[in-house]
């Protein structure tokens, strides 16, 4: 295995691969100098703290949830502090430039951004790889491109000039506009395309494909800005020149096809179950991620067994498991006497993928699994736990039979509840409460289950979910080896990778550039009825913990409408990306925020579903400025009220 340790502002680790066996072992530093980069170890040291730099922001939980809650994904969850309630933009909470989580990615960015720079223009000089120095410029166009998408314009230069290593402190700060911006960003990542390697240096590293896809959906986003087709206001303010708008789309056309015509070492896995599978981890879909490890807690940077919730740990997927393990209860019989009715909890927490740490932070709205009925896409299965499983004996309970639905037995593995998609305004479930006399399970009473005639599990129709009881994310559950037979270390962060940027994206971003007029050897149909056909094979079933061999592939792309538009492409981003942290740049980009998202409906505990109502204005499709950053500025309060974005206080 080769590993490299971080040299970054903290001492810590990053796993990159596991094809070799070199340690590359080098000291702690809290700043680097600028001759630091002008060695090949050097340099290799700031590359590492870069690639590092990705479990700092991916897999946080509360940047994960800043970019899904208040979206159509996306709503807060009843255990939901106010890190999730301000983020839905209903009333439960504002979202100030105190309390906004893309906060997270401001101060992560640059000094990520810093090293990139000290790496490029000390590495450049010293004549060192050029690889080196085109991975930094990734790198930096990369971190470029989440602030601008997120902030508006940011400042390029950080000190010492635009795109100069600074090592100084710098209490004042200047904003460039998006377009300056982005110029840096295309710059680098074009450099990148062209001295990139096509296969990685190392298992994890970047690549020309890599590049392609971060410069063809920079291309895709700007196009949109240009356009800016409902007049969504940007800032620092400048002008907009909508007729460069299609040479931007075609760019991102040009892009894409480029790499789905050279993929390189990467292509698309056989059936969408296998990208997130995960013992298929790191697979050839995956272009970029941020890195775990279960080999060691040194270099996986936390405990295999428990964890708070701080970076560099991965705890994205705790926020979208409600509380299975401890709202769920059954009954057994130790006797024939009434007392001797006892309960006890049949599923338990377990580290396995359809499990997990429960936290109820986020809830999926009713709308958004409303666009995973049909039982022929896999990509429901390939998401969602939708059936949670008895697994008391893995946890020392010795019961062998409990009582489930309709008062039939239910055993060890089998289904305890179930959500149904399908089961639209279904009147043969029965949602009725179980009273504490009732030898029925206290499911019913617990969570507000319902039964269906002949059925030891208790179901849930989708149209029935609230923010306490919902479907949670199988593709985001954690992975382990080393459970035996028990249930393994469920409290700890996951050990997985929390994946960024995949293969299948390009299809996507070339379809959307085709609708948006860019023209090309495959239309927009054409593009997604690959992604689409992919969808209806199936070679598992996660909801029958069964092999299936079934491929409904052309019956699916037979279904997709003759004329392809953006809401269609939304609707398969949402269901090929649910959860992935993708959806608030989504519905920036193409300006359908407020239309697909300012409303959605949810229950709020057991009661029925009831429609919300969000408060989207056109200043929040860019975030605020963080607070602490305006008040370590040390210019007067009328420049830092012009630092911040229109709409939000300085204060």
């Amino acid at each position: 295995m080769k590993t490299i340790k971080n040299i970054a502002l903290a001492a810590a680790m990053l796993i990159l691969g596991c094809a070799c066996n070199k340690l590359l072992d080098e000291q702690p530093r809290t700043f680097y100098e600028p001759g630091f980069f002008q060695t090949e170890a050097g340099v290799q040291g700031g590359l590492t703290s870069l690639y590092r730099s990705l479990r700092l922001i991916y897999g946080l939980g509360y940047y994960y949830n800043i970019n899904e809650t208040g979206t159509d994904e996306y709503t807060y969850g009843w255990s939901a502090d106010s890190n999730f309630k301000d983020a839905d933009l209903s009333g439960a909470g504002s979202l100030t430039p105190s309390s906004c989580r893309s906060r997270d990615l401001w101060y992560m960015a640059f000094p990520t951004i810093n090293t990139a720079n000290g790496i490029i223009e000390n590495a450049e000089e010293a004549k060192l790889n050029i690889q080196y120095i085109a991975e930094a410029k990734f790198f930096r166009g990369f971190y470029y491109f989440q602030l601008v998408q997120t902030f508006g314009g940011v400042p390029l230069d950080l000190g010492a000039g635009e795109l100069k290593f600074n090592n100084q402190p710098v209490r004042e700060s200047k904003r460039n506009t998006v377009p300056e911006v982005y110029k840096a960003i295309f710059d680098d990542l074009n450099d990148a395309v062209r001295d990139l390697p096509v296969s990685p240096r190392m298992t994890g590293t970047v690549t020309k494909t890599v590049a392609r896809l971060v410069l063809a959906k920079a291309y895709l986003t700007y196009a949109w800005w240009l356009q800016n087709p409902k007049n969504i206001p940007t800032y620092p303010n400048c002008t907009r020149n909508s007729s460069e708008a299609a040479t931007y789309f075609q760019n991102a056309y040009d892009t894409a096809l480029a790499a789905i015509n050279d993929p390189g070492p990467y292509g698309l896995q056989e059936t969408f179950r296998d990208v997130s599978l995960g013992s298929n981890d790191r697979n050839s879909e995956i272009l970029l991620y941020a890195d775990h490890t279960d080999a060691s807690e040194q270099y996986n940077e936390s405990s295999f067994g428990w964890s708070n919730g701080n970076p560099p740990e991965n705890f994205a997927g705790w926020m979208v498991i409600w509380n299975y393990s401890g709202d769920m209860k059954i009954r057994y019989r130790l006797g024939t006497e009434k007392e001797d009715l006892k309960t006890f909890n049949p599923v338990m927490r377990e580290a396995v993928q359809g499990l997990g740490r429960p936290w109820t932070r986020m809830a999926p709205t009713i709308g958004a699994l409303r666009k995973f009925t049909d039982d022929r896409d896999s990509r429901r299965d390939g998401t969602f736990t939708t059936v949670f499983r008895a697994n008391w004996t893995k946890g020392g309970e010795k019961t062998e039979t409990g009582i489930g639905a309709n008062n039939i037995p239910i055993h060890n593995g089998e289904p305890v509840l179930t959500f149904l998609f399908n089961a639209t305004e279904d009147n043969t479930i029965n949602y009725r409460v179980s009273s504490n006399n009732d030898e029925q399970a206290l499911i019913g009473a617990a969570i507000g289950a319902g039964e269906k005639a002949g059925r030891s599990d208790f179901v849930y129709d989708i149209n029935h979910i609230n923010r306490r009881v919902y479907p949670a994310v199988w593709k985001l559950g954690p992975y382990r080896t080393d459970n035996g037979t028990g249930l393994g270390s469920p409290n700890g962060a996951s050990t997985r990778p929390f994946n960024i940027l995949k293969f299948s994206e390009f299809y996507f971003v070339a379809a959307e550039a085709a609708v948006k007029g860019a023209t090309g050897t495959m239309s927009a149909k054409d593009l997604l009825s690959v992604i689409v056909k992919r969808a209806g094979k199936w070679n598992y079933s996660n909801a029958a913990e069964a092999p299936v061999s079934a491929d409904y592939g052309n019956a699916l792309v037979a279904d997709m409408p003759a004329t392809i538009d953006i809401n269609y492409i939304l609707d398969e981003r949402m269901r090929e990306y649910f959860g992935d942290g993708f959806r608030w740049f989504d519905l920036v980009r193409t300006q359908t925020w407020r239309e697909l998202a300012g409303k959605y409906k949810i229950g709020n505990s057991y009661e029925a579903p009831a429609e919300v109502t969000r408060t989207i204005e056109d200043y929040m499709y860019l975030r605020p400025i963080p607070q602490e950053q305006l008040d370590r500025l040390i210019v007067d309060d009328s420049v830092k009220a012009e630092y911040q974005n229109p709409g939000y206080p300085t204060k």
